[in-house]
């Protein structure tokens, strides 16, 4: 069979349905991986985005669904994908292929109305789109079992958002469980046929066993992505019009360089793109290009907005009303946003992999390229953008880092299996489970730490006897099922704090957990919303702090959610420093060095001279160069400054290690924080950098480094928030207790000893610091592989000050008598970019979602001219459906809610016009919230927004009183 008859395999009805989508060929993952498909094999197809994966894995199954000669009642396939958006995304594609086809389809998540569940039990799809989580929901349904007892066929999209981490543990085991029950409950367990669909990841061995289990064989298709890439590293120097423009948007000259840059991009190209690595800084982002123009055609879209605004801004590219979205990891995934023709990244995406997710969703059309341009911020990011385009453009990906045997996530899946059937032995248990590969090495000594864990707490959840190697249902069960049913989702709840201003008591910002829990000690200082702050005490969900005016070692509010970067990255970075101090030492110009750098890294001359910089001063000025294989210690002022180029989690290794031998040695706590180049220590008396030197060595020494890094990280907030995650999931702790409210002692008395507590170490290990590798840099260290050198400066090095020094611009940091400005002119951005659906509550033939600036000044219906339209948050057009048929006449509780939400809404609208869907825009105001705004000011001014900004301080405050 030659490549381009893949399709000539299928059977005549969807080769008419090929013909009329006009497929002219299959694509790459079609041509390889539809054979093996419909030869019965277990296939993990690896390919870019909107290559054709989805109906390379769907259109072989429906093929073979077609064929069966009796067609059953029950489920006969799954798609399982990791996003509610996904599934909305898919139902629509799905659909036109099934209803075609005479094939039923469905869509089962959480927000599945009764009625719709009902229907599918009563009347079962063939093929039911679902999550991992619902899938948990359904294994335990009575019905629901029964009808998946049919299943022929599963496909699991975006495998790589699951094999790493434990919503996949969970997924593997959930696996097994349906392999079980299509046994009938018996020993011997009934199988079919698995598909996986991924972005390009590295171990895909890892990741086929993981997919299929032990045991079970499985085909790789891997396309490659950067063959048909073309990556670029900017960073930008700001030119005399940045200085103009950094003023009109009160930031600094090199902010400006960087938007201007990013604007220029975007009106060169029809849609893009612009990826950053947290929320915050796509927040800071979108505000900045709406205070420079609100009718830029850019939008925003993360998973903390609404709904609505998420599919408008979805549509809005889609339809090509938008130039540019800023968005997170939300847009990784394989969401049909129509055909974006570049990507942005925005700071250095910090992983391989997270790049090509990224720049493949661009050049989607079949012979396309994927075009994607990194904006770096300093020299750090540049040279670390460099490292991570030129291994994107090899394909040298990160391995998969799976958790081994997640224990919470066993403790869950047992719960599951005693809703199915009362009485389970210790054997059966394994054996089932040890067929799922992060469980391969499940021992029964871990099983019955589980198991004792559930048989001893108030109230049981399981009666075992370790004699006789059995457990059993509780008699009372309602403990059992509010913990599986309450714990279907593995991601863990991360709550936010309240940052409040001591000296004014009121509201500054919101912290997220991460963030608290590394850094939330008094003392600390770090930048938040554009000024510097001290944290004073931490009290329940409420952070209080002082402002300070010195900002020099402040941390960013948002870098504790950061994504790590790998230990190879950084080293490869250290390396580059180490060719510019030898080619310097040699004699060699500066444009030379960046001439030869320029041959193996994507970036022009003139961005790599920038980007070499500092490093080229810093040796000038005679001191040596951090490098691969040297740490440089400086001292300078109350820090001393570790400079190693080993990663984010080898460094917090480090960091920890050094912390916990000083803070033994001192008798008090000692201050450290850390980046992936340098890990900064303060105390409160000078440490000389011998000191920290002759620790290093020491640690080179300790056998059992293992050992000494858990003593250390069971004294940290990092650890404890592990440990009230794992907790929570084990249904040991409620999801509402915020992890400030117990004290760490409290927690280690309650769990040591126990599941709880061997979960939450390994957790920290796998996800917040890399010990092993750790050690053997230490060991490199007392090998004298790497050298470690000592200096004291009188003023901090070029290399120290990047890291001491970059607060300002990474954060922003502006001067205060600017900041009420640029907060006004931001939150004006900002509500009149929020999306909101209006309702005519007169005649109920009109609802759409509309941009709040799209608003006319005489707001009406369209359909009959009345002023009473209600503004609704949280809800789509086709929410409203049905009330609209029914002319605004509810039937449930729901619907009710929102008949009086948008008559109360409507009732302002129509007295003040568009100022009140302004101040109904304003975040978490109620209606008697938005009165008292229109009250005091009933006009579109400065002094509205001023309002609407101190209401929202007021509701924040509230919310956590």
């Amino acid at each position: 069979m030659s490549d381009r008859n893949a399709f000539a395999l299928l059977c005549k009805p969807i080769q008419r349905l090929i013909e009329e989508r006009r497929f002219e060929e299959p694509t790459e993952p079609q041509k390889r991986a539809i054979p093996l498909i419909l030869e019965d094999k277990n296939v993990l197809l690896i390919a870019p985005t909107a290559t054709g994966k989805t109906e390379a894995a769907l259109l072989p199954i429906l093929h073979k669904l077609i064929m069966l000669l009796e067609r059953l009642p029950g489920i006969k396939v799954l798609y399982i994908t990791p996003l509610r958006a996904l599934n909305r995304d898919l139902l629509e594609r799905l659909t036109w292929w099934c209803e075609r086809l005479d094939i039923k389809i469905a869509v089962r998540h959480g927000d599945t109305e009764a009625r719709e569940r009902a229907q599918q039990a009563r009347s079962p799809p063939d093929l039911l789109i679902t999550t991992p989580e619902t899938l948990q929901a359904i294994l335990v349904g009575k019905v629901m079992r029964k009808h998946l007892r049919s299943v022929r066929w599963v496909i699991v999209d975006e495998v790589h958002e699951l094999a790493c981490d434990k919503r996949g543990s969970q997924l593997s085991l959930a696996l097994e469980r349906l392999r079980w029950i299509k046994g009938a409950g018996r020993r011997e367990k009934g199988d079919f046929q698995v598909i996986g669909l991924s972005a390009t990841i590295g171990s895909p061995e890892k990741v086929a066993k993981f997919l299929v289990g032990t045991g079970n064989e499985c085909e790789i298709v891997k396309v490659p992505v950067a063959r048909g890439m073309k990556l670029q590293v900017l960073y930008p120097k700001p030119s005399p019009e940045d200085y103009e423009l950094a003023a009109k948007l009160y930031t600094h000259p090199e902010v400006a360089a960087r938007l201007r840059i990013v604007r220029e991009l975007i009106e060169k190209h029809r849609s893009i793109l612009l990826f950053t690595n947290t929320r915050a800084i796509s927040e800071v982002l979108a505000s900045r290009f709406k205070v420079w123009d609100i009718d830029l055609p850019l939008s925003i879209h993360h998973g903390s907005l609404s709904k609505a605004s998420r599919v408008m801004a979805e549509q809005g590219l889609k339809h090509g009303e938008l130039r540019a979205l800023v968005c997170t990891s939300s847009l990784e995934l394989g969401i049909d946003i129509g055909r974006i023709d570049m990507c942005i990244q925005y700071n250095s995406p910090r992983q391989v992999t997270r790049l090509l997710q990224r720049v493949g969703r661009s050049g989607h059309r079949i012979g396309r390229i994927a075009k994607g341009v990194i904006i770096a911020i300093d020299s750090d990011d540049a040279l670390e953008a460099f490292v991570i385009a030129r291994r994107a453009l090899i394909e040298d990906l990160e391995e998969v880092a799976a958790p081994e045997k997640p224990l919470d996530a066993l403790a869950h899946q047992i719960a599951g299996m005693l809703a199915t059937r009362g009485r389970w032995n210790f054997d059966d248990i394994l054996e089932i489970f040890r067929d799922a590969y992060p469980y391969r090495d499940l021992t029964e000594e871990e099983l019955e730490g589980v198991l004792s864990y559930m048989h001893t707490r108030y109230p049981r959840f399981l009666w075992a006897s370790f004699e006789d190697k059995i457990f059993l249902k509780p008699r009372r069960t309602k403990a059992l099922y509010e913990y599986y049913f309450g714990n279907l989702s593995m991601i863990p709840e991360e709550k936010q704090y309240l940052v409040i201003d001591e000296t004014t008591d009121t509201p500054v910002a919101l912290l997220d957990e991460v963030f608290v829990a590394e850094y939330g000690e008094p003392g600390t200082k770090f930048i938040c919303r554009g000024s510097p702050w001290r944290i004073t005490q931490v009290y329940g969900e409420r952070v209080y702090v002082r402002p300070v005016s010195d900002p020099t070692g402040a941390i960013p509010s948002w870098v504790g959610e950061e994504i790590p970067v790998p230990f190879e990255v950084a080293l490869e970075v250290g390396e580059i420093r180490r060719f510019v101090e030898e080619k310097l030492k040699a004699g060699a110009k500066v444009s030379e060095i960046a001439t030869e750098l320029a041959k193996q890294y994507p970036a022009g001359v003139g961005t790599i001279r920038r980007a070499i910089q500092e490093t080229v001063e810093h040796i000038k000025r005679g001191y040596p160069a951090p490098t691969d294989r040297r740490i440089v210690v400086e001292k300078w002022r109350e820090y001393t400054i570790i400079h190693a180029s080993f990663g984010s989690l080898v460094n917090r290794a480090l960091a920890r290690l050094v912390g916990h031998v000083l803070s033994e040695e001192l008798g008090y706590a000692v201050g450290v924080q850390q980046d992936p180049y340098r890990i900064v220590v303060q105390t409160f008396e000078t440490i000389a950098p011998q000191e920290i030197k002759r620790i290093l060595l020491d640690l080179g020494n300790v056998q059992d480094l293992r050992g000494l890094a858990r003593e250390a990280i069971v004294k940290t907030g990092l650890f404890k928030r592990r440990l009230l995650h794992v907790a929570q999931k084990f249904g040991a702790v409620p999801e509402s207790v915020s992890f400030t409210r117990l004290g760490l002692r409290q927690l280690l008395k309650s769990f040591e000893g126990t599941a709880i507590h061997e979960e939450a170490i390994k957790d920290t290990f796998l996800l917040d610091l890399d010990v092993d590798r750790a050690g053997k840099v230490l060991r490199a260290i007392k090998d004298g592989k790497i050298e470690v050198i000592c200096i004291e400066p009188e003023e901090s090095t070029p290399l120290a000050a990047i890291g001491m020094e970059r607060i300002g611009r990474k954060t922003d940091l502006i001067p205060p008598e600017r900041l009420s400005k640029v907060i006004l002119e931001s939150a004006k951005a900002r509500l009149l970019s929020e999306v909101m659906t209006f309702v005519c509550t007169s005649c109920w033939s009109f609802a759409r979602m509309i941009r709040v600036k799209d608003l006319p000044s005489d707001v009406k219906c369209p359909q009959c001219g009345s002023r009473r339209l209600g503004a609704l948050k949280e809800c789509e057009e086709s929410d409203l459906q049905t009330l609209i048929e029914r002319k605004g006449v509810p039937r449930n509780a729901r619907e009710r809610d929102l008949v009086q939400r948008a008559r109360r809404t409507a009732q302002l609208i129509a007295d003040y016009g568009k100022a009140a869907a302004i101040a109904l825009a304003g975040k978490r105001l109620r209606v008697i919230d938005v009165e008292d705004i229109l009250w005091e000011e009933r006009n579109v001014t400065d002094r509205l927004f001023e309002l609407i900004i101190e209401a929202e301080k007021r509701v924040l405050k509230r919310r956590f009183w």
